[in-house]
């Protein structure tokens, strides 16, 4: 698979990463056995690159992900965790004294000394532009606690903020086929300060699996049932904040755009994947077989009809809804 530098950390990871929320079990059901078996079979299709946080399970996926790689010494695997998720979500919050417990913590579970990346994990807005913030990320890099330190954020204007403070290496953000603001600034500035991008929920929540109906039901703790307006955390995580009816309809346009021998998933990561800018996409997987499947995305080439298609669908169907939230 190909590989590409993230960002200021240096490090070659692969275009399609592993996204390990599932493994956390917060929604759905997923057991040790399968969980480990993502991690090898996402291994042994060349990611190179898992992406997770603390608030995940509480630490469960994390916890996985340290005991997968004990297992397997020879590995060289980038892993990026989050922190800050656990507490209140109040700028007051984000101070040097709780970033050494949570990274201790985080530190604990992956059963790594010096963690590769740490990402804020959508603070508040605030947070983004206070530099004492950025100084005490700064404080535990020369301490060698963490190697490099990055935002998860919500909105492109956070994004934009982020990118200006010169340390930050990554940027992670929501960037699909239906949310395509990141497009305008977001990706042209992070490339040219250097700074790496990290392209989550690109399936929409599965609506780009193309495998939803209207008529699609989801357990009572699946957040594609209980979040869809926004009454856990920021609507846009689940299916890109897109009215799910609505999505299914623009998903079945998005299927007929698809080229022969390629899956409706395999080709909407290929659509991230080819975005100038993006370092990797972070797709999530229950299976071994899912994982397999997506990570085949990164050798799926895509016709130039494709990518007008999906501007095409996301002018009809989302950029009046979407475009001016995120």
């Amino acid at each position: 698979m190909e590989q590409r530098i993230l960002g200021k950390t240096g490090r070659n990871v692969s275009t399609v990463g592993l996204g390990t929320w599932q493994l956390g079990a917060d929604w759905g059901s997923v057991t040790e056995e399968d969980a480990l078996a993502v991690l090898e079979a996402s291994v042994d299709a060349g990611v190179t690159f898992f992406d997770t946080a603390d608030v995940y399970g509480d630490g469960r996926s994390e916890q996985l992900i340290g005991r997968f790689l004990r297992s397997n010494p020879d590995l060289s695997i980038t892993v990026a965790t989050k922190m800050g998720r656990r507490v209140d979500q109040v700028p007051e919050n984000y101070t040097l004294a709780n970033f050494r417990e949570w990274t201790d913590r985080s530190r604990r579970n992956l059963q790594q000394d010096t963690l590769d990346l740490v990402q804020l994990h959508c603070p508040p807005t605030a947070v983004y532009s206070n530099s004492e913030v950025y100084d005490a990320l700064y404080t535990l890099v020369s301490e060698g606690v963490i190697r490099n330190y990055g935002v998860s954020v919500e909105r492109t204007d956070e994004a934009l903020e982020a990118i200006k403070r010169g340390n930050t290496a990554t940027v992670q953000i929501v960037l699909n086929a239906f949310r395509l603001k990141p497009l305008d600034e977001v990706l042209p500035a992070a490339k040219e300060a250097g700074v790496g991008i990290i392209a989550r929920v690109p399936l929409a929540s599965g609506l780009l699996s193309g495998k939803y109906t209207a008529e699609t039901t989801f357990p009572e703790n699946d957040h594609r049932n209980y979040n869809r307006t926004g009454a856990a955390f920021d609507v846009g995580e689940t299916f890109s904040g897109v009215d799910f009816a609505t999505g299914v309809r623009a998903a079945q346009e998005f299927s007929q755009l698809v080229p022969d021998g390629v899956t409706t998933a395999q080709a909407a990561l290929a659509w991230v994947i080819a975005q100038d800018g993006v370092s990797s996409v972070i797709p999530g997987a229950r299976s071994a077989s899912q994982a397999r499947a997506n990570a085949e995305a990164g050798s799926v080439s895509l016709e130039g009809s494709l990518f007008d298609g999906v501007r095409d669908i996301y002018d009809r169907y989302f950029r009046e809804a979407i475009h001016p939230r995120w």
